[in-house]
């Protein structure tokens, strides 16, 4: 990294001191490896990424490893947790008939979504997952396989692709660029966006929270003071703000996972 990169907390350079703002970018997002395992390389993302698993996975297994019918504290957050997913966006979406075998998986992405975004304000972790194109495009190719087998599963090869391009006889002379349109819409935009909506607005909360985190410091000398504070007091509401976001983000990736699901599902008309 170059000294014109380097973060404002990681030198000594203020505002009337002859050095420029340091300012996010890219470079804020690109992480050498830390340590390589059987060739692979792990950054600090990854290293995120697996503990935001051992996590996840640790905090049901504690939950709901030894149940009670009275439940216990941790035991009383899990299901309630569990809870919210499965009837306020499974059962809406699929019914609860339906929905309940996709519960599961829907739990399991949500919450591996929202710690991955809520690394962005733990301290010494300070980063979004989530703002690498990488995760949210993995997990939206998951949704995005799940949905084409189950498209063709229910409908069958000529009915799957009916349903993934609206095709319907009674739109006349449009038919064939509704089709176009739809194939286009579903087939290649709808992964794109599912995985985009995610990244964009993790990587943005990240470089507006780095922003005014690294202008608080930079402003820290002289009459710069008083600025420091508000740009301080504005790292503490948006930080607040971000904590909102992540959780929406979680629910809004989820909540089009489920209606992915119900569009595979639903009867062809």
């Amino acid at each position: 990294m170059s000294s014109d990169q380097t973060l404002a907390f990681e030198t000594n350079c203020h505002i009337f001191d002859g050095c420029g703002f340091p300012a996010p970018g890219l470079h804020s997002f690109k992480f050498e490896p830390l340590f390589s395992v059987g060739g692979f390389d792990f950054n600090k993302p990854m290293l995120l990424a697996l503990l935001g698993t051992v996590v996840i996975v640790w905090f049901f297994w504690a939950a709901f490893g030894r149940a009670k019918v009275v439940p216990g504290k941790l035991q009383m957050v899990g299901e309630a947790g569990y809870d919210f997913v499965r009837r306020g966006l499974v059962y809406e979406a699929l019914g609860k008939k339906e929905g309940e075998k996709y519960v599961p998986l829907m739990v399991s992405l949500f919450f591996f979504v929202w710690i991955m975004n809520l690394w962005s304000v733990i301290p010494v972790a300070q980063f979004p997952v989530t703002s690498i194109i990488a995760f949210p495009a993995g997990l939206a190719a998951i949704v995005y396989v799940l949905w084409m087998y189950l498209t063709f599963k229910k409908h069958g090869f000529v009915g799957g692709w009916k349903n993934i391009t609206g095709y319907d006889k009674e739109l006349g002379a449009i038919l064939p660029m509704i089709v176009v349109i739809e194939f286009f819409s579903n087939v290649i935009i709808r992964p794109f966006t599912h995985a985009v909506r995610l990244f964009a607005n993790m990587f943005a909360g990240h470089l507006l929270l780095l922003m005014f985190t690294i202008g608080s410091w930079y402003l820290l000398n002289g009459i710069g003071i008083a600025y420091a504070g508000a740009s301080f007091v504005m790292t503490i509401l948006l930080t607040a703000f971000e904590l909102f976001i992540q959780a929406v983000q979680a629910y809004v990736f989820v909540l089009l996972a489920c209606n992915y699901v119900q569009g595979a599902l639903a009867e062809h008309h």
